[in-house]
């Protein structure tokens, strides 16, 4: 069992920083300069918000169950629960990632048909836009390797779907080493900047189309909109 609970709370920062990493998209969302969201600009911030109340407590009442977990079927029930809130989490990453993209399909034709605002408005939304699907693709890449975070570390039969740098050392230190969702942050970052992978490489083909979705949407972004905001700029 202390194997158990030193998993769960090692990975309990990382369902919170999950968690605010929503709240940043919400905001990011809000912020928005012009009309690029299906209906009007408040749905899908009340959707995620509506989706990310239950789950953070639900992820609070989880960790205070791991902490009276005497036997197997006591971690039967929270391994069930558990799975329910991933789940759940998935169905408002992709309402995010929906919302994301509609976000650039509008920017884009707005932007072909020569009504997009002024340059510094698309520059703005541009980033904005990159930076939602940075960490959009960052809980992607958290919510599916290893069978996702209820799994991750608890079933050794999990695959990995990404490689990261401290799996290959021979060092004892790293042995059982598990990667956190900041670690999950800087792939989608690299990723969405080099258009290629880094130090972590893709080992599933879901990992790989996954890759391959953010950084098409990232060149898009920053190919044609962003270097036509610069463009009116200057």
């Amino acid at each position: 069992m202390r194997h158990e609970h030193a998993i769960v709370h090692h990975r309990a920062l990382d369902f919170w920083s999950a968690r605010a990493a929503v709240l940043v998209i919400i905001c990011l969302q809000l912020l928005v300069i012009n009309d690029l969201s299906f209906g009007p600009r408040w749905l899908a911030p009340a959707i995620e918000a509506a989706l990310l109340a239950p789950l953070s407590i639900a992820t609070a009442w989880t960790q205070m169950q791991t902490q009276k977990a005497v036997d197997h079927e006591h971690w039967y029930a929270i391994g069930r629960f558990r799975v329910f809130i991933r789940r759940t989490a998935l169905v408002m990453t992709g309402v995010i990632s929906i919302m994301n993209c509609g976000s650039l399909v509008f920017l884009v034709r707005a932007l072909l048909e020569g009504h997009a605002g002024a340059g510094t408005t698309l520059l703005v939304d541009a980033l904005n836009i990159w930076v939602t699907n940075v960490i959009v693709f960052a809980l992607w890449f958290w919510s599916t390797d290893r069978g996702g975070p209820p799994t991750c570390g608890l079933v050794k039969r999990a695959q990995a779907d990404f490689l990261f740098p401290q799996m290959t050392l021979p060092d004892r230190e790293t042995q059982g080493w598990l990667p956190g969702f900041v670690d999950y942050v800087f792939l989608a970052f690299t990723n969405a900047t080099a258009f290629s992978p880094t130090d972590t490489l893709p080992l599933t083909q879901r990992a790989k189309l996954l890759m391959m979705a953010e950084a098409m949407i990232s060149l898009l972004t920053i190919a044609l909109v962003a270097a036509r905001a610069v463009n009116i700029l200057a």
